[in-house]
């Protein structure tokens, strides 16, 4: 059977930069064997197969793939895929309107799409799930794993720690964009301190202003690998220093630059709802490119 797939560029508004997403357009009687082998096929960072959804009134049900593993949730997978079936216009008979809902593992995910005048740009989401703060991470840990000096690792605002709005991240501050440019990871300290709470996704940022901040996400599968986008981990990091500030409501926004260092300069924008000194909402999104469509004999 054959089988539609397009693939986008996400968090970019230029083609070959942000982080390439493939969507399985045509998913149905895929199982998740199938699509595993499909996501090791394309190797992106992600695959997501669009299936039809199990609720009236959302979407369509989503499953997010690495080369490596299933995800209950990711960022770039979701921008990406609004993006790619509003282009398209319909998903499983229906005309599809401004806000999608997509089923998947951790919860229903909202997705604004984002119009630049009469076209579409790009896609905004909200996370699935509210902020969870888990275990504190040794700066030595951050340091070795990295490559760099444990001074180098930021502890005044908070300690490195995990943080999840739907999966989990090792949120760490790092002194400067230049320290963020002489990371060498090393996979033998990924190996030897990780997983913490189950996570070996580790993201560092530096601050360049008062509300942006520069990223590099490293993950380990098993070797160590670098993402240039990943919403789900700057959403937890947006939430994380919304719930540190000491205002009590309003909305906090971050922008967020990542690859950078690996030839795919990705912006991030994200947005949080703070109330009675709790968050309420997380959303991240930006702008998409198409680059390619095609069949799958699958």
């Amino acid at each position: 059977m054959k089988r539609r797939y397009v693939t986008v560029d996400v968090f970019t508004d230029t083609k070959f930069g942000g982080n390439p997403l493939a969507v399985v357009l045509d998913a149905e009687g895929l199982d998740g064997t199938a699509m595993q082998a499909i996501a090791r096929e394309f190797n992106y960072s992600e695959t997501t197969f669009v299936l039809p959804p199990t609720a009236p009134g959302n979407t369509a049900r989503i499953r997010i793939f690495t080369p490596n593993e299933e995800l209950p949730f990711a960022g770039h997978p979701n921008v990406g895929t609004a993006f790619a079936l509003a282009r398209i216009g319909t998903a499983f008979g229906h005309a599809l309107k401004s806000r999608l809902i997509f089923e998947e593992a951790a919860g229903l995910v909202p997705v604004q799409i984002l119009h630049d005048a009469s076209e579409i740009a790009g896609a905004e989401l909200t996370a699935p799930q509210g902020l969870t703060i888990g275990s504190g991470v040794a700066p030595g840990v951050i340091a070795a794993c990295l490559g760099i000096a444990e001074s180098d690792v930021v502890i005044q605002n908070h300690a490195p720690v995990v943080a999840s709005v739907g999966t989990g991240f090792i949120i760490a501050e790092i002194r400067s964009r230049e320290t963020l440019a002489a990371m060498r990871p090393d996979a033998a300290a990924f190996a030897t301190h990780l997983p913490v709470d189950g996570t070996s996704k580790l993201l560092a940022y530096a601050a360049t202003g008062d509300a942006t901040v520069q990223a590099r996400m490293f993950f380990a599968v098993p070797d160590v690998r670098e993402d240039p986008a990943t919403g789900s981990a700057n959403c937890a990091l947006a939430a994380l220093l919304a719930q540190l500030a000491p205002q009590e409501d309003g909305m906090f926004r971050l922008t967020i630059a990542q690859g950078v260092e690996m030839g795919r300069p990705s912006v991030l924008l994200t947005a949080v709802d703070k109330r009675a000194g709790s968050i309420t909402a997380v959303r991240v999104g930006g702008r998409c490119v198409p680059v390619m469509e095609g069949l799958i004999e699958a």
